[in-house]
């Protein structure tokens, strides 16, 4: 039987080997690691551990918030604000940032995450995850603040998702390359099961909600008419469309075997932007995906080198194979001319 890496073991190897990350940010990540594993216990107990349905309230989007939303926010909090990494926190699920107590030594780190993605398929037992992202603190002489989160993507230190499925996995970049862990339930241990994972750069695969459709922007409409066309149309190839309705889940995929991820503006909500955070999904997304050799987009520009104005911004999302998504970006820049 080969020698198993454990995620530990391939972390002080980055560290020690390759001087990739810094010893704070490795002990960051392996106790957000932690945070996951905790989480997928009380996902995978369900209703046997009274943590399905809605917690009766909602979030700073407006949004119904559910049982397993708010202790998934709360296990990730408490897990990282007494380890010394962090300076402060920032959360889909709250409205403003969380500064780590004053009882608590501060870090360097910012860590932002939406603790549950795809709660709405919480109670049908349909794959969801947590996204986090980790960005360094700029400057040390005064305190930390919302305006510490606001910088691009391309800034990220570390990025990552864990999806609660058949297996639970977590998926992480350090910024040179994506490594995949399983979670080993019977000894808790997270153990490498893919290193340097590669997107393909065409596919014949794409993921978008439908039932939009006659509200999207032309752009859209015509990269998703060519790909129904078929192998009769201008793409001369056939493609079939899947849709989870969970980023984690969709996203994972495409790390898995390829295709791309359209969420795009929409006419109904013309003032917005589009619908997904770019702080909490995008960017840590748009991350992972350019280190597998894909790319993200909001349209015809690059995600990660957007400049966030607030810390619950939303953004227009089209990521995965590389070359799709680039021809996704043309016709958005061939309708839109600067």
């Amino acid at each position: 039987m080969s020698r198993q890496t454990s995620l530990t073991q391939y972390l002080i190897e980055q560290q020690r080997e390759h001087g990739h990350i810094p010893q704070e940010l490795r002990l960051l990540i392996e106790i957000v690691a932690r945070a996951c594993k905790r989480i997928a216990i009380a996902v995978n107990k369900g209703a046997l551990g009274d943590v399905l349905g809605s917690a009766g309230s909602e979030n700073v989007q407006g949004e119904v918030q559910k049982k397993l939303d708010i202790i998934a926010n709360e296990v990730l909090i408490e897990a990282n604000e007494w380890g010394g990494h962090l300076a402060a926190m920032a959360s889909e699920e709250m409205d403003g940032i969380y500064v780590v107590p004053n009882r608590y030594p501060q870090g360097e780190y910012l860590l932002l995450f939406d603790p549950l993605d795809g709660s709405s398929n919480i109670d049908v037992n349909v794959s969801i995850g947590t996204i986090f992202s980790v960005l360094r603190k700029v400057g040390h002489s005064r305190g930390v603040s919302e305006e510490d989160f606001l910088q691009p993507g391309k800034q990220q230190a570390a990025a990552g998702y864990c999806v609660y499925g058949p297996q639970t996995m977590l998926v992480l970049t350090l910024g040179d390359g994506v490594a995949v862990f399983t979670l080993d339930r019977e000894t808790g241990s997270w153990v490498l099961t893919q290193d340097q994972v590669r997107i393909p750069d065409d596919t014949k695969e794409f993921a978008i909600n439908m039932s939009n459709m006659r509200h999207w922007a032309p752009p859209v409409t015509r990269y998703i008419d060519e790909c129904l066309a078929g192998a009769t149309g201008p793409r001369g190839k056939d493609f079939n469309m899947r849709w989870v309705a969970s980023m984690v889940a969709d996203v994972h995929r495409i790390m898995t075997r390829g295709g791309v991820f359209l969420y795009p503006w929409d006419q109904r909500e013309p003032d917005k932007p589009g619908k997904l955070r770019l702080m909490y999904e995008a960017n840590p997304m748009a991350f992972l995906i350019e280190q597998a050799g894909g790319a993200a987009v909001n349209g015809g520009e690059r995600i990660m080198d957007l400049q966030p104005t607030k810390l619950h911004e939303r953004v227009a999302v089209a990521l995965g194979s590389k070359n799709e998504v680039d021809r996704i970006a043309a016709y958005h820049r061939e309708a839109n001319p600067k």
